[in-house]
């Protein structure tokens, strides 16, 4: 029997991925410090436990798996990666899970292991005009992320490449552009732009207003989960082990990013902008490998996304979820 495991399996990604593998007739195990947060698991067996403790990726990594998926991470959206607050644990935590995950497969003779890096390891200076970014692959280097959490992710890629080349591994590399989608975090600090708009206008009264960190014309493009566990599967059972961007093609600015939102939830909402961390200028996903590479790209529309998402999320504040009670 096809078997999986899913590190991160109780995040957002993770555990939308262990009822994807299920899906296929895989025996998924996941692992996490934590129960997903809105569903029920998927997991055959789901393990409660920290993987930067040796002890914990050797009671996980205790066989031989067809597949692994590496998604833990120490992270979170703008106001938990871009305050400076957090960069120690950020960089320290996921480093060591990558560490200690990369050498038990190794040692435990798996030879393939995803892993799931980030679209914050591009260089700064390629992302300072909002209407033209440059993430193409190869713009990588020479490095400069903007954030610690990029650095971190640069590292950890070149890390499981290093395994590919020193220890006969066939691990793959996607750097992920902003994935939502419904049972992601949506309130508390953690939650990406997409799900803390979809918060704010639900809460919103119809002719009232959100704030929005910076000018709004900072642009971004966001890619719906199901077409990233799309992207991730097929990447992982390919010849091609990267890095490669996940994303989505469709940029826009956050301002219009409310806009749309406002226009599911039919409401006019004014934009109050104050200060905050905003990241770089412009993202965008550069398909262009992944499609020469896959024969794929994304074919999903961010406001197709969009409408499921902020369904989702309305039913949560209706469901008066603890935590939720401002926007």
């Amino acid at each position: 029997m096809k078997s999986a495991l899913v590190c991160g399996g109780g995040g957002f990604i993770g555990s939308h991925l262990v009822k994807r593998l299920k899906s296929e007739g895989f025996w998924v195990r996941a692992v996490d410090m934590k129960f997903p947060e809105f569903s029920e698991t998927h997991a055959d067996d789901f393990v409660v436990g920290d993987l930067r403790e040796q002890q914990v990726c050797d009671r996980v990594i205790d066989r031989g798996f067809t597949e692994v998926y590496q998604l833990a991470a120490d992270m979170g959206g703008a106001g938990y990666i871009f305050t400076g607050e957090h960069d120690a644990d950020i960089m320290h935590n996921s480093a060591t899970i990558n560490l200690n995950v990369a050498d038990r497969c190794m040692k435990r003779n798996i030879k393939r292991v995803f892993y799931s890096s980030s679209a914050c390891m591009y260089p700064a200076y390629n992302q300072e005009n909002p209407d033209d970014p440059k993430c193409s692959e190869d713009s990588a280097y020479p490095a400069a992320p903007d954030s610690e959490y990029g650095w971190e992710k640069l590292f950890s890629e070149r890390l499981f490449l290093a395994y590919n080349r020193n220890h006969g591994m066939s691990n793959r590399v996607a750097r992920y552009h902003n994935i939502f989608g419904p049972e992601g975090t949506w309130t508390g600090g953690k939650e990406k732009a997409p799900a803390a708009i979809c918060r704010k206008v639900a809460y919103a009264k119809n002719g009232g207003e959100i704030e929005i960190w910076g000018d709004g014309l900072q642009t971004r493009s966001f890619l719906y989960i199901d077409e990233c566990l799309e992207g991730t599967i097929r990447l992982t059972r390919s010849g091609f082990e990267g890095p490669v961007n996940i994303g989505s093609q469709e940029m826009v600015t956050i301002n219009r990013l409310v806009d749309m939102v406002s226009e599911i939830a039919g409401k006019t909402i004014h934009k109050n902008h104050i200060s905050g961390p905003t990241g770089v200028r412009g993202r965008n996903s550069d398909n262009r490998l992944i499609e020469q590479k896959l024969g794929w790209k994304p074919t999903k529309s961010l406001y197709a996304g969009l409408e499921k998402t902020y369904e989702w999320i309305e039913r949560q504040i209706g469901r008066n979820v603890p935590e939720a009670s401002k926007a």
